[in-house]
């Protein structure tokens, strides 16, 4: 398992990765992105960017990094990094198929990405993705899994995701939507061979949206690696309007808003790696104060209870612009 090589890190930030959905396109769901970014998204500007924030991270113990098909470009900027860092031999890398980006780098297309969980789609897209990554490819996880996805009952597709295993390349999954949990249990149940086919799980989880930590505690117990995506709900925990008993737990712990946030799924004992979605090396810095922040447990409950139903998070989610 490739994740094993961080449970040898030393440094506190080995459990924070970066993931690049927000730098490797110009447009995306995250709040305040105008700030962030400015005006200036063309592509090299944000290759550059993207290589900062890596060149950032893995200066400050990073070792996980998580890109996608359909995260524009993101594949690309993170092959001509790792040509240019030699010495970052040590990293994991984590990529994703399933959604195909269609904005052609604009962010106002009708359509920023398509779903697509066949089997030609894997072909297709693990083709890309190796001639981009080659060997470098660590981690292949399908794109957002729903309980109703065809990847969970293709028998053509496990059998050939079984083959990339058997080859060094660990299988994983993401899911997204309210049936999260559902999706993480349909997933667990799939085998080949009689041995399950996925290592790893990647879903949201924050402050805001807890729906699916049943399911994760029963992955990590099944040994598959957790990752948590989202931890600061699309930039939800970070604005103006961020829930008034974070901003208090952050003022108690002299830390932001996203240290604490992210501290707060830190601390879960399931959570294997929980990812940065950082856009600036700034945001970066202050996110990874979360792998030492020292929450106590009334400071927990308080966060706890912030949790919303899975369904109107996720509608709220949806409404979210691409800008």
């Amino acid at each position: 398992m490739p994740f094993a090589r961080l449970a040898s890190a030393t440094t506190p930030t080995c459990r924070v990765g970066l993931g690049l959905a927000a730098v490797g396109r110009p447009g995306y769901i995250n709040l305040g992105r105008d700030r962030d970014l400015g005006a200036d998204r063309g592509v090299e500007s944000l290759r550059a960017r993207t290589h900062d924030l890596l060149d950032a991270a893995y200066a400050q113990g990073v070792r996980y990094f998580d890109a996608a098909r359909s995260y524009g470009r993101s594949e690309e900027f993170l092959a001509d990094w790792l040509k240019n860092r030699p010495d970052a031999d040590d990293v994991v890398i984590g990529s994703k198929w399933g959604y195909t980006y269609t904005a052609g780098w604009s962010t106002d297309a009708e359509r920023h990405e398509v779903k697509d969980h066949s089997l030609a789609a894997y072909e297709r897209q693990r083709a890309e993705s190796g001639a981009l990554l080659g060997d470098r490819l660590d981690l292949y996880q399908i794109h957002s899994v729903t309980p109703d996805s065809p990847a969970l009952t293709d028998k053509d597709l496990h059998a050939r995701l079984a083959e990339a295993a058997a080859r060094g390349l660990s299988v994983g999954f993401s899911t997204s939507g309210p049936a999260q949990a559902d999706a993480i249990r349909a997933a667990l149940a799939v085998t080949v061979g009689g041995e399950p086919l996925f290592r790893t799980v990647q879903s949201t989880y924050n402050v805001l949206e807890v729906s699916a930590e049943p399911a994760l505690a029963e992955a990590h117990d099944a040994g598959l690696t957790v990752i948590v995506k989202e931890g600061m709900a699309n930039g939800r925990l970070a604005g103006p309007d961020a829930p008034e008993a974070l901003r208090s737990v952050a003022a108690e712990t002299g830390l932001g808003r996203d240290a604490v946030a992210l501290a707060f799924v830190l601390r879960r004992p399931w959570a294997g790696v929980v990812l940065s979605g950082a856009a600036t090396t700034a945001q970066l810095a202050s996110n990874l104060h979360a792998a030492v922040v020292d929450l106590t447990d009334e400071q927990v409950s308080r966060l706890a209870a912030l949790a919303e139903e899975p369904h109107a998070y996720w509608e709220r989610r949806g409404q979210l612009p691409w800008h």
